[in-house]
């Protein structure tokens, strides 16, 4: 079983600039971290893969199961005053970056709240900043950022999604895992994007098989 870090996030402090979040370093146990970075499937492509669409060994799964269980989703909730009962979510995992991505962008209004799991070890690149996201003042200069979270050793990021929720990172080429996790609304805009997501996984498995 992987072994997560329950008690630092929830005794760490949800702070309000930009806008609402919470970040936990370590959350995935250092223990833990290691050997679940040696299960992680190979992704030397851009984009998002479905999690459930991929061979993962016996961390990974405990990962995917704690990610998307009752104490999670509870801690999330209760961190932020939400209610989260029986949320539908979505969780992908990139393992690569390419040069298009990280510009600043708001997650879709269909993600109710928006998980992020770092799943990287320290290398100059990180210290370079290249890659580290960045929660954003504003939506046109990645320069003017409240804080800077490197996507390292186990780090946790949550934040429910707004209107001025806008965050990216500097230009990053290689690899860069991170999990992502999204409580969903019960929308319309939700249904249509879980259905993207559905066919998206089809293909994206497919690709993976080949």
């Amino acid at each position: 079983m992987i072994r997560m870090d329950y008690d630092a996030l929830r005794a760490t402090p949800a702070a309000a600039v930009p806008f609402a979040h919470v970040v936990v370093p370590n959350f995935v146990r250092p223990e833990s971290l290691a050997a679940l970075v040696q299960e992680l499937p190979p992704l030397s492509q851009g984009g998002s893969f479905p999690m459930d669409g991929l061979r993962l060994g016996p961390l990974a799964r405990s990962l995917l199961s704690e990610l998307e269980g009752a104490e999670f989703r509870d801690a999330v909730a209760q961190k932020f005053g939400l209610d989260l009962a029986g949320a539908p979510t979505m969780v992908t995992l990139r393992g690569a970056s390419r040069d298009k991505d990280g510009r600043i962008h708001t997650d879709s209004t269909a993600k109710r709240v928006t998980v992020l799991l770092y799943l990287n070890p320290h290398e100059a690149a990180w210290a370079k900043k290249d890659g580290c996201l960045r929660l954003l003042r504003s939506p046109t200069d990645i320069e003017d950022y409240a804080i800077e979270v490197p996507p390292v050793d186990g780090t946790l990021l949550v934040f429910p999604n707004g209107p001025t929720a806008w965050h990216g990172h500097k230009r990053h080429v290689g690899k860069r895992y991170v999990v992502q996790l999204n409580y969903m609304a019960r929308d319309g805009a939700a249904r249509s994007e879980m259905r993207r997501h559905r066919i998206s996984a089809f293909l994206k498995r497919l690709t993976v098989a080949a």
